[in-house]
């Protein structure tokens, strides 16, 4: 969703001025300016793209259980990688006791990232999107099932255009109410393109610079380790360790990071056999020295 392609009118007779109503034939599709991907849910190993020539990606969660700081970590990853503009809006601020702190969190991790709280029910701050939705510009709507995408929408358009559906209240999940993606004009001459909510966004096409970006201050660490191949276990000089220690890093900050880290890695690894060749041979040099290792040790016995 969001290709933008070459057409040609279709003339009913020869001189005739093309009409629209006799349809058209695409002749190329156009180079694409920004995609937002991830892998297919799944065990296949293939890009699913989500949007593309997307301006703005709205990464929309809610400020109900289903408010997880880990999980917006994860999109703005994806959507660094993407080239796209992202901003975080935090729905449902009415069911929150304290909006501006959740804000002011979100704003501390997302490190120069828009940060907005409204709600999209009550259409209260919506006044706040309008940097983002001037005429000609194209916006994408993700976050998982049951963050109000679809109530967004209704709000933005001035009518209930799309179905929506109350939380689950035996799982305490979403319903998707959506279920294809679709581009939807809005009165202000910006386009919004609607998605289905998301189980579980797998990282494709995601680079170690997009995952160091969202983690700036996490990596601005790593690289002040004593050791280029820090392990951050027990190695002396480790940034990292110290930074945990002392309380200067969050834990769950580190371990959402490290986990991206091993995800894009091995993402990449599927992807070129050469990477996958020498990550093979690297551990076979690690397996001979833990090998020589123990020789040396049991001849000293």
């Amino acid at each position: 969703m969001g290709d933008w392609v070459a057409i040609r009118l279709r003339t009913v007779s020869l001189g005739a001025v093309p009409d629209p109503a006799d349809g058209a034939d695409i002749h190329a599709v156009l180079p694409r300016q920004t995609c937002f991907s991830r892998r297919a849910a799944g065990d296949r190993d293939d890009e699913q793209i989500l949007a593309a020539n997307v301006d703005t990606v709205f990464l929309v969660t809610g400020l109900d259980q289903n408010y997880r700081p880990r999980r917006i970590e994860r999109y703005l990853a994806v959507a660094r990688a993407s080239g796209a503009e992202a901003v975080v809006l935090l729905n449902k601020s009415d069911l929150h006791a304290d909006p501006a702190g959740a804000v002011a969190e979100i704003s501390a991790l997302a490190r120069g990232t828009p940060v907005v709280a409204l709600s999209a029910a009550l259409g209260d701050g919506l006044d706040a999107l309008a940097p983002w939705l001037s005429p000609g510009r194209t916006v994408a709507l993700l976050g998982s099932s049951g963050v109000g995408k679809s109530t967004l929408i209704n709000r933005l358009l001035g009518t209930a255009r799309l179905e929506t559906a109350a939380l689950s209240t035996a799982v305490n999940k979403g319903r998707h109410t959506t279920t294809h993606r679709e581009l939807i004009p809005l009165g202000s001459g910006a386009l919004v393109i609607d998605t289905p909510g998301l189980r579980e966004l797998q990282l494709w096409g995601v680079d170690e610079a997009a995952v160091d970006e969202t983690f700036g201050d996490v990596a601005a660490l790593v690289a002040c380790c004593r050791f280029h191949d820090c392990t951050h276990r027990a190695e002396p000089g480790c940034a990292v360790r110290t930074a945990l220690e002392d309380g200067t890093l969050d834990e769950g900050r580190w371990q959402s990071y490290a986990k991206l880290q091993r995800e894009q890695a091995y993402a990449a690894r599927r992807a070129d056999p050469n990477l996958a060749r020498a990550e093979r041979d690297r551990w076979k040099k690690i397996l001979h020295g833990h090998k020589v290792r123990q020789r040396l040790e049991r001849g000293f016995e």
